[in-house]
């Protein structure tokens, strides 16, 4: 139960930080927005180092350089992903693919769950499913590059994921700093090389940090969920973070919410009351 509630926790930030990071990237370079939101990540999580410790491993080292460089390319796609297309189509797509591959890992490694994960399982997918059934408004449709970087962020997600999941469950969140430290050098980097390109347009600054901030948040959960729980499941649960990006995107965007994402809420709801059983 405390993975599950975790996971949510972690979902519900993860949702946040998606779609502040995306409106900051409408307002300038996805770079000037990563390379604010992956040193604000960095900040939290050695802020939170007394509090919940770091044993620098070589397997925590190895396992949070992975997840730091697949970080890097997720902030890049994903904010670059929603800054180009509506946010109610673009992030479920990139949630569904973040979820498969932890999935199948949990379910390789042996993982198994009741009868009430059985039908949860699937039916959290199908909500993911369902939350990307809307279709773009008049004013802004899905293109082919968008959906191309909407599965090349999912991808990267699913790949940092796994990576924490890996790493010594005795190490804190020494995996997390080693991460958010590679990301943050590997986002300096490339600014640095592409710095003719980013154009004269200041970042948006305070939602950059916050989505770093949230972005953080939403990791450190992610961690002591998989600590505490099925990757599995917990993978699943994180995954419906786009619940959180849809209803920000119609509050504030005035985004349409069609009726197969509304279904796919409620979906979700029903999934995460059997997980919890389970």
């Amino acid at each position: 139960m405390i993975a599950l509630l975790l996971a949510l926790g972690s979902s519900l930030a993860y949702g946040c930080a998606d779609f502040l990071g995306g409106l900051g990237a409408r307002r300038a370079h996805v770079l000037r927005t990563v390379l604010i939101a992956a040193p604000a990540s960095l900040a939290v999580e050695l802020v939170m180092w007394p509090v919940l410790g770091a044993e620098f491993s070589a397997g925590a080292i190895g396992w949070g350089a992975a997840s730091g460089a697949a970080s890097a390319g997720a902030f890049a796609l994903l904010y670059r992903t929603l800054a180009i297309g509506p946010m109610n189509v673009l992030s479920p797509v990139t949630a569904l693919v973040s979820a498969a591959l932890p999935v199948a890992v949990g379910l390789l490694q042996g993982e198994q769950l009741g009868a009430a994960g059985l039908v949860g399982l699937p039916l959290a997918l199908l909500a993911v499913v369902l939350v990307s059934a809307g279709s773009a408004n008049g004013r802004a449709r899905v293109t082919r590059l968008a959906l191309l970087l909407a599965f090349g962020a999912g991808g990267a997600i699913a790949v940092q994921l796994v990576c924490l999941h890996q790493a010594p469950a005795g190490s804190g969140i020494a995996p997390l700093i080693v991460g958010r430290a590679v990301t943050s050098a590997l986002t300096l980097t490339a600014a640095a090389l592409l710095r003719r390109r980013l154009g004269p347009e200041r970042p948006a600054y305070r939602l950059a940090a916050a989505a770093g901030v949230l972005d953080s948040m939403a990791s450190v959960l992610f961690l002591l969920a998989a600590r505490s729980g099925d990757l599995t499941v917990v993978a699943v649960i994180t995954a419906l973070y786009p619940a959180g990006t849809v209803l920000l995107a119609r509050a504030v965007l005035a985004e349409r919410i069609h009726r197969g994402q509304l279904a796919g809420l409620g979906a979700a709801a029903v999934a995460v009351g059997l997980l919890a059983l389970a």
